[in-house]
């Protein structure tokens, strides 16, 4: 699958407004887009659709007045800088950033084209902008991390596991951001009664090492706090049901695939708000001045089968928010 792809390629399966297509032809913008997964992955689609959606409710069609060119993500963090470097290289009026990471490398290719992020955890812990407020310099956009968030996964852990006393922490040691969520969830776990065990590798050799020590020990837990574990979340859901550790997770691709819930933001709001973001630089407004947004929706997914391998009843309570149940 070519990772070099124009928005024209989702024709199919993006529904385009009639208005839309009414519009007069307009000057050309093209903006950039640099993705943390393939295009193959299940949620490439729901969020280019998102995006594309909201930019065309704002007056943009796609081949008209705006065009859209992708990079796409393979988890090769080499291949990050390159792809940043080909979009600027293409002087695109504004770039979309998926995450933090990504983010924090196209600053260092371009200080002068706008970006607008998503899914950025800690933004200003990862110096990505000055404060929320007044983020400062080429960059703003949508945070995915506030920090009653990591409280929450604590809290939903134990709701769903009360008999948890430990709680293993996977984090990526190669994202200085992923510090803010391991400090909430461990100012948390006093008053939940947990002890808190850092896991810091990525690499499937030592991570697999690692659980297995830590689940040597009964009443174990997991909760990853980065995304960015997403190329291991076979591995990873594998290793909680073979040691019968309730784990909570960022996003739902990990329940999809077994894990047993995931509570995070909605990556189709943030992609919607992040279109707002575009469209206001589009029309002349600086990064600069507009502020970073904390994530507003959140998604909370639970994997009744994996509760079930667990011995863990799932509180009806929790079930009646869920956003999605699987059976």
């Amino acid at each position: 699958m070519k990772r070099r792809t124009f928005i024209a390629g989702f024709g199919g399966a993006v529904a385009w407004p009639l208005a839309a297509l009414a519009q007069q032809p307009g000057r050309m913008r093209r903006i950039g887009a640099l993705m943390d997964r393939p295009i193959e992955d299940a949620e490439s689609l729901p969020r280019v659709t998102a995006l594309v959606q909201a930019l065309q409710e704002l007056g943009w069609t796609i081949g008209r007045n705006l065009q859209i060119e992708y990079r796409w993500g393979t988890y090769e963090p080499d291949r990050v800088r390159k792809d940043a470097i080909e979009l600027v290289a293409l002087g695109p009026d504004a770039i979309l950033a998926q995450t933090g990471v990504i983010t924090g490398v196209l600053q260092q290719v371009t200080r002068t084209v706008p970006i607008v992020f998503v899914n950025a955890i800690d933004p200003i812990g990862a110096g990505l902008v000055a404060s929320f407020a007044r983020p400062g310099g080429n960059t703003t956009g949508f945070a995915s991390y506030e920090f009653g968030l990591a409280a929450k996964w604590l809290a939903l852990l134990k709701e769903i596991a009360p008999k948890v006393r430990r709680v293993a922490i996977l984090r990526d040691p190669t994202v200085p951001a992923g510090s803010a969520p391991y400090g909430a969830i461990q100012g948390a776990a006093p008053s939940f009664g947990v002890e808190i065990v850092p896991i810091d590798t990525r690499d499937e050799g030592a991570l697999e090492s690692a659980v297995s020590d830590f689940a040597r020990a009964p009443n174990g837990g997991m909760i990853l706090v980065a995304p960015a574990f997403a190329p291991n979340r076979g591995l990873i859901v594998a290793l909680a049901a073979r040691y019968g550790l309730p784990a909570i997770y960022p996003i739902p691709r990990f329940v999809t695939a077994g894990g047993l819930i995931s509570y995070g933001p909605d990556g189709n709001e943030s992609m919607r708000g992040a279109a707002g973001y575009i469209d206001r630089i589009l029309k002349g407004e600086k990064p600069s001045d507009l502020p970073v947004q904390a994530p507003t929706k959140f998604n909370l997914v639970i994997n009744l089968k994996t509760a079930k391998a667990l011995g863990l009843t799932i509180p009806e309570t929790l079930l009646a928010i869920a956003d999605e149940v699987i059976q």
